[in-house]
């Protein structure tokens, strides 16, 4: 073998963000959403306070593969802790402060979490399960928050960077060494957790600064509004460091009014989020019209994202919104809904609807029931697997994970089909397809139609038993405040937009979608609801649902 002559050895870690960050891209800033305006640093600066955050954590005894667990919002010090701790040699653990109690426990001791950094405002929420954490040595909170709560001593963020020097020796590290932990959202049975290694993080913050990707440069000003303790922020503050573009960073406010005027005062260009944020956000910039104009693209994911909140936000607001696609597993980033230039009219907006053309050095297959793979024609489906540089290999100290992982490929559990051009089309979570008489129904599909109705705010559909079909779609529906809509009304919706035998003969009116930590439906809860018979007020109309 001829070996080229290249510097194969150079690292690939999440110091060489941290480098470019403080020099090529030291003038970018660090903006976070305060409740009073705004507090903004230099890279430069953070750079600095990276070098003290680090002496501080090695003073109290994190060393080489510890874990440092944070729970906090999306802000300055969560981007110190962010790089810092990787940085240094030990593991980031992002802590969703959105987990059940029993959750929390369970990955925090999991996790075996050394350091605890939580924000001030979230010390009452962990305070009720922290006696719980076995192996958590210190606590450190961001603000001047009343801590009394937390178990033994608690040290202040902000004391301990003054207190320590301003230098660190960062040591040399294998890009293979674990940077970061994140666990599932925990849908079912405990949150697994997907270890993140250093070479995983950087090569998937250099795919998103493809230009077919998530396109970040070095003028962006980007608003991550996808939490950073959910899958690395969709590595938004990795590929900000790189390139230098600015991060603006909302904070707790995570409402339409404060989003839109930190999006019309800070000239975000780039923005992302799941679509629940979006829903919000129209309807605020529908009644109030801020000046959106500062916004090259939104990236939308988490979730299916709607073809009429797309649609909505380009019209009324000349928004663009591109749906991405994506998992904890994968870092999180798989595909991108960006269209092919010679796609047009009707063609356009069905590639924008799709969750988009597989990202460089993700690599796809379609798998049947029978293990057969599936073409990529388009139209057949499969199950989606997935593998790649920044795709899990294995569950971290979890021996449940031989039903996720096929021979070096991740089974995403989602029914898909992929077109010629590498577009990948979902149809269902495999948990949720519907089969109705012996054919399949696509829930996804469904709710998109059934969001598109002017009147409808979230739909959510669910299978419910049928005695004749097996199983027929129900479909559990919000209306907006003071409309008059009914069943019928939305029957007559769906009967020029899905299959004659699709549309569900069967609805229920209700408050809210339930959501799961990261803002996605939450179906299992309604399916829960209908077997308890709890599902509140439920209308049956007459469908033609013979084949």
């Amino acid at each position: 073998m001829l070996e080229g002559l290249m510097q194969h050895d150079f690292p690939l870690t999440t110091q060489t963000v941290l480098r470019r960050m403080r020099t090529v891209g030291a003038a970018g800033r660090a903006v976070t959403l305060e409740g009073d305006g705004v507090s903004s640093a230099s890279y430069a600066e953070v750079g600095s306070r990276i070098d003290r955050l680090c002496a501080a954590l090695a003073g109290l005894g994190v060393g080489p593969g510890d874990r440092v667990a944070t729970f906090s919002w999306n802000n300055q010090q969560h981007l110190e802790l962010y790089l810092g701790v990787p940085c240094m040699g030990a593991v980031l653990h992002t802590l969703n402060i959105r987990l059940f109690p029993e959750q929390l426990t369970y990955v925090a001791n999991h996790a075996e979490d050394k350091v605890v950094v939580v924000d001030g405002s979230l010390v009452p929420l962990i305070a009720k399960v922290a006696g719980s954490f076995e192996t958590v040595e210190h606590w450190v909170v961001i603000g001047d928050a009343d801590a009394s709560a937390l178990p033994g001593e608690v040290l202040r963020y902000e004391d301990l960077l003054a207190g320590a020097p301003a230098g660190f020796a960062y040591p040399d590290l294998d890009d293979r060494t674990a940077a970061g932990l994140c666990y599932t959202s925990g849908t079912t049975g405990n949150p697994k957790g997907v270890l993140y290694s250093h070479r995983s993080n950087v090569l998937h913050s250099l795919a998103s600064c493809l230009a077919d990707t998530l396109g970040i440069g070095a003028d962006d000003r980007v608003l991550p509004v996808v939490p950073m303790f959910h899958a690395n922020a969709w590595g938004l503050p990795y590929a900000c460091g790189f390139t230098g573009a600015s991060l603006v960073m909302p904070g707790r406010f995570l409402q339409g009014e404060p989003l839109a005027k930190l999006i019309e005062s800070e000239r975000v260009t780039v923005a992302a989020g799941v679509p629940t944020i979006w829903m919000d956000m129209l309807r605020y910039a529908d009644e109030a019209k801020p000046d959106l104009s500062s916004l090259r693209v939104v990236i939308c994911g988490g979730a299916a994202v709607p073809l009429s909140l797309m649609q909505a936000f380009e019209e009324r607001h000349g928004v663009k919104i591109v749906q991405a696609w994506g998992m904890t597993e994968m870092s999180p980033l798989g595909s991108v809904a960006a269209p092919p230039a010679d796609a047009e009219g009707e063609e356009h907006w069905d590639y924008r609807s799709r969750a988009g053309r597989l990202v460089p050095l993700v690599e796809a297959r379609l798998v049947d029931d029978d293990g057969a793979e599936v073409a990529w024609d388009g139209e057949s489906t499969g199950e989606l697997q997935v593998r790649g540089p920044w795709v899990a290999s294995s569950y971290y100290e979890d021996p449940s994970d031989a039903d996720k992982f096929d021979s070096g490929w991740l089974r995403t559990g989602d029914i898909a089909a992929i077109d010629d051009r590498g577009f990948v089309r979902i149809t269902d979570r495999a948990k949720d397809v519907i089969k109705s008489g012996g054919e399949w129904i696509s829930s996804v599909d469904l709710e998109n139609e059934l969001m598109a109705h002017p009147d409808v705010v979230e739909a959510a559909v669910i299978a419910k038993p049928d005695e004749r079909w097996t199983e027929r779609p129900l479909a559990c529906v919000v209306l907006r405040e003071g409309c008059a809509c009914s069943a019928d009304d939305l029957c007559a919706h769906l009967r020029d937009r899905v299959a004659k035998w699709w549309v569900p003969d069967e609805y229920a009116f209700i408050d809210e979608v339930p959501k799961t930590s990261v803002g996605k439906f939450d179906k299992k809860v309604l399916r829960a609801r209908l077997s308890d018979g709890d599902l509140g007020e439920r209308v049956t109309v007459e469908v033609a649902s013979a084949r």
